[in-house]
C-alpha cells in the first residue's frame, strides 16, 4: 500500500472512532432522557436517582469525544468535508451534555414534585416528552445516515413541540391560580416543561450541525414564528 493510501486509511479509522464515541455517548444520554421522563410522569424516585447518577458519565464520555476532536484537527490538519464532520462533532457533543443536563434537571423536579406531594398526570407530560426524545433520536439517525430528510423532519416537529409548550405552560398557569396551595410543586412541574422544551432545542442544533456537515451550508431548519413565546 502506498504511503498515502495508508495515511488516509490510518485517517479514516480515527475518524470512525470519533463517531463511535460520539454515538457512544448519544447512547447514554437517550436512555437518561427516557429514565427522567418516566420518573417524571410516575415520580419514580429511584429512577430518578439513577438518572442523576449517570450525569458523570456522560461529562466523562464529553471531554473524551472533545480531546479526539482536538488531537485530529492538530495531528491530521483535516480539511473540506473532514474538517466539518469534526467540527459538527465538537458541536454535537456539546448539545447532547446539555441534554444529558436537562435530563438530571428532570429527574430533580420529579423529586422535588414528590417532596412537595404533587402530581404530575394533572396534564399531558407523555405526549411532550415522547416527541422530545423522538426528535433527539431522529437528529442522531440523521447524523448516522447523512440524512438530510431527516434534518428537515426534526425543523418540522419543532414547530409541534413549540405549541404543546405552550398549551401545557398555559394549563400549569391555569393550575397555580386555582390552587394556589399546590404553588410549589406546580412551580417544578412548569421548570420541567421548560427542560423539555430545551431538549428539543438542541435536537434542532443538532440536526443543523448535520445539515452544515453534508452540504457545508449553515441553514436555520426551524424559523421563528410570529406567535409571542
Amino acid at each position: 500500500m502506498e504511503p498515502q493510501n495508508y495515511a488516509r486509511q490510518n485517517f479514516d479509522n480515527d475518524l470512525q472512532e470519533l463517531e463511535h464515541e460520539l454515538l457512544e455517548m448519544a447512547s447514554v444520554v437517550e436512555k437518561m432522557m427516557s429514565d427522567a421522563s418516566q420518573a417524571l410522569i410516575s415520580l419514580d424516585r429511584k429512577l430518578a436517582l439513577q438518572t442523576i447518577k449517570q450525569d458523570d458519565i456522560v461529562d466523562q464520555l464529553e471531554l473524551k469525544v472533545e480531546a479526539h476532536c482536538m488531537r485530529i484537527i492538530a495531528l491530521q490538519n483535516p480539511t473540506g468535508a473532514d474538517l466539518r464532520l469534526v467540527g459538527a462533532c465538537l458541536k454535537i457533543v456539546t448539545d447532547l451534555e446539555r441534554c444529558g443536563d436537562l435530563a438530571v434537571d428532570l429527574a430533580k423536579a420529579a423529586l422535588k414534585i414528590d417532596n412537595e406531594g404533587g402530581r404530575t398526570d394533572i396534564i399531558d407530560l407523555g405526549k411532550f416528552a415522547t416527541l422530545c426524545r423522538k426528535m433527539i433520536h431522529e437528529a442522531l439517525e440523521a447524523y448516522v445516515r447523512r440524512d438530510l430528510e431527516r434534518v428537515a423532519t426534526v425543523g418540522k416537529m419543532e414547530y409541534e413541540a413549540d405549541g404543546i409548550y405552550r398549551e401545557l405552560r398555559a394549563q400549569v398557569f391555569l393550575l397555580m391560580k386555582r390552587d394556589p396551595d399546590s404553588v410549589v410543586s406546580d412551580g417544578w412541574l412548569f421548570l420541567a416543561i421548560h427542560h423539555l422544551e430545551r431538549i428539543a432545542d438542541h435536537s434542532v442544533n443538532i440536526a443543523e450541525r448535520v445539515h452544515y456537515m453534508v452540504t457545508g451550508e449553515l441553514k436555520q431548519i426551524a424559523g421563528f414564528e410570529e406567535s409571542p413565546a
